[in-house]
């Protein structure tokens, strides 16, 4: 059906950046809103930033000012830039994404099988 294959995530130092990428790709008829979440060791998994097919954004206070997230409609990716990285930030960043497909028909939530950043010194 739809596949998203996340690239990006690795060892970085505070204070640095990493760009996160997302490539969604199948039976794709239009995409809705796609988002990043994450999800550190103990705990629940957390909205990060989510872009809308209209490019509005959201999100999470303790990213803003730090994170965009910004999305290639024409080829169904998304991206997420971070920079200020903190050691808070270590988790695995999964890519999520609403997409409508034709066979079957309808609308479905999809994750890619996430990708691991760590901040640390």
């Amino acid at each position: 059906q739809v596949q998203l294959v996340e690239s990006g995530g690795g060892l970085v130092q505070p204070g640095g950046s990493l760009r996160l990428s997302c490539a969604a790709s199948g039976n794709i008829f239009s995409m809705n809103a796609m988002g990043w979440y994450r999800q550190a060791p103990g705990k629940q998994r957390e909205l990060v930033a989510v872009i809308s097919s209209g490019s509005s954004t959201n999100y999470a206070d303790s990213v803003k000012g730090r994170f965009t997230i910004s999305r290639g409609n024409a080829t169904n990716t998304v991206y997420l830039q971070m920079n200020s990285l903190k050691p808070v930030d270590t988790a695995v960043y999964y890519c999520n994404a609403e997409a409508v497909t034709l066979s079957p028909l309808g609308s479905a939530e999809y994750w890619g099988q996430g990708t691991q950043v760590t901040v640390s010194s």
